[in-house]
């Protein structure tokens, strides 16, 4: 899915959940080649000049999350739960945190021990390299209707990450299932099947 179309995608169910008694939608899909700017982000995390983003076909856009710079792209599974907390549910760190325990315990499945880090969002893994992410949190807030949402490496290109400063850390880097698992590492669809289930059941969806 274009990265633009995702946008018009969330805007639009955002504004379906915010009549009162409709379910929450959980959308799961993979993003073009992009690196989108959160609302704390700078041209200058973006390390590569734009002619040379344009010949190596990654686009840009600026966009209202929380956040730095990030990277989505083919082999990453994007999700955006597009949620209305109003009613008693007015708490978007349990969320988050419930974002981040669904792509643990999907690492989990897998053999992989992710964890949080401390004014960190997302989670990381102790490899031999240092600290690497293996999944990203990014989200927006509007009356208490959320947008935006979670990156899950599964297989992406990672070098497109050398290409900006991830999140606003530079001692920091980026895995994926693949860059840890190697042959081992579970198809697109199958860590997606994993991660869908675990999102039901950390944040008590009742899929329809």
């Amino acid at each position: 899915v274009f990265y633009g179309a995702g946008l018009r995608m969330q805007k639009a169910l955002a504004d379906f959940v915010r009549e009162g008694g409709r379910p929450d939608q959980l959308v799961m899909l993979e993003h073009d080649a992009v690196f989108t700017l959160g609302r704390n982000a700078t041209r200058a995390d973006i390390l590569v000049t734009p002619d040379f983003l344009e010949s190596n076909g990654v686009s840009v856009h600026e966009t209202d999350r929380g956040g730095e710079v990030t990277y989505h792209g083919p082999g990453q599974i994007v999700v955006y739960p597009i949620c209305n907390l109003t009613g008693g549910r007015e708490d978007v760190g349990r969320l988050v945190r419930g974002l981040e325990e669904a792509m643990i315990r999907t690492a989990a499945d897998f053999g992989v021990v992710a964890d949080r880090l401390k004014g960190a969002p997302g989670i990381w893994v102790e490899t031999p390299r240092g600290l690497e992410k293996l999944g990203a949190v990014g989200l927006h807030l509007s009356r208490w209707i959320t947008t935006h949402g979670i990156a899950f490496n599964v297989d992406p290109f990672l070098p497109h990450f050398r290409w900006i400063v991830p999140c606003g850390f530079t001692d920091k880097g980026v895995c994926s299932l693949r860059s840890l698992l190697g042959d081992a590492c579970p198809s697109f669809e199958t860590a997606m099947d994993h991660l869908q289930s675990h999102l039901c059941e950390v944040l008590a969806l009742d899929l329809q």
